[in-house]
């Protein structure tokens, strides 16, 4: 460090300064020492390891969530039958729209530009909670539209527009909310 000349010499103190905090930047990589509860013994460990190691993101534990929670009750609990699937669909819309943090199909043509399978865990946990709310109060589908509906406002996410009447019928099912 100290073979740097130059014809300034606060340059180089400022220079060696620098050069000393980046040395001091390198002695800690992350390691921190800890208290090995069952031994009592003072152990090392790599702080930044540990902390990719976990999982932020459990791929079984969001398709157990998807697929066998809120997809399956929603198949047994939903009227079936070909009379009832606009209604169905009028559920899984807002079900996606709240999975997809907002996105909708009639933001862009029919195309959603997201999947709820992906969504955050958290998310996904919200909306089970829910669902599973409505099996055990009501289940009634439209009881199960109005909590989702409600929910989609409480994050501020929106509707689905199918046409002109689906616009009045969000704002005025809105205003109603509202009182």
């Amino acid at each position: 460090m100290s073979n740097i000349k130059t014809s300034n010499p606060n340059l180089q103190a400022e220079e060696l300064e620098r050069l000393e905090m980046l040395q001091k930047s390198r002695e800690n990589k992350g390691l921190k020492l800890g208290v090995d509860i069952i031994s009592g013994e003072l152990q090392q460990f790599d702080e930044i390891k540990s902390l990719v190691a976990k999982d932020f993101e459990n791929p079984q534990e969001k398709y157990d969530i998807y697929y066998k929670g809120i997809g399956r009750i929603l198949r047994k609990y939903l009227p079936s039958g070909k009379e009832n699937k606009a209604g169905r669909e009028l559920i899984y819309d807002e079900k996606n729209i709240f999975l997809n943090l907002g996105k909708k199909k009639s933001d862009n043509k029919g195309i959603r530009g997201s999947d709820g399978r992906m969504t955050y865990q958290p998310v996904m946990k919200e909306m089970l909670e829910v669902i599973l709310q409505w099996v055990t109060e009501s289940q009634d589908p439209i009881k199960l539209y109005d909590m989702l509906w409600e929910l989609n406002e409480k994050h501020n996410y929106g509707h689905e527009v199918y046409d002109e009447t689906s616009k009045a019928s969000n704002r005025k099912k809105k205003s109603e909310s509202d009182k």
